[in-house]
């Protein structure tokens, strides 16, 4: 198996986020990287690979092993990217049993650690920020 191809770069996130063309995206993104930096603590760091053109950002790191594996890896504790159609939200912990915060949450859609949002106007930012402080608490204590 190989290892895992994205990795965190040297890459400015400013840099980054300011060559996005969408500039509503452009403005959510920016507001994203604050709010997450704020709950987290955490410097972000652009996470990414050369030769797969798809970067993420991504607030601290932890090491895990892969199951039916030996090797070991590192990724991001909690983390976005800034996609074409939507942001996706990267946690540690399956949002998916967070019923109630979900159900304040607003407009979007989600999968077992990720969240699928169009635009930040869509959400409720507290109950967002809730999720990133579970997210936190799971993996950072």
């Amino acid at each position: 198996m190989a290892g895992l191809v994205t990795k965190e770069t040297t890459r400015s996130v400013n840099q980054f986020i300011e060559k996005i063309e969408n500039i509503n995206k452009q403005k959510d993104s920016f507001q994203l990287l604050d709010l997450i930096k704020k709950v987290t603590g955490q410097e972000p760091k652009v996470w990414g690979n050369e030769k797969v053109p798809d970067f993420l950002i991504g607030f601290g790191k932890y090491k895990y092993t892969r199951k039916n594996s030996s090797q070991e890896f590192e990724w991001f504790n909690v983390g976005f990217a800034p996609r074409k159609t939507k942001l996706t939200i990267y946690l540690t912990f399956d949002i998916s049993q967070e019923t109630d915060l979900l159900s304040k949450l607003g407009k979007c859609k989600w999968g077992k650690g990720c969240l699928y949002i169009n635009k930040l106007a869509d959400i409720n930012l507290e109950a967002l920020e809730q999720l990133i402080k579970k997210s936190v608490d799971a993996k950072w204590h």
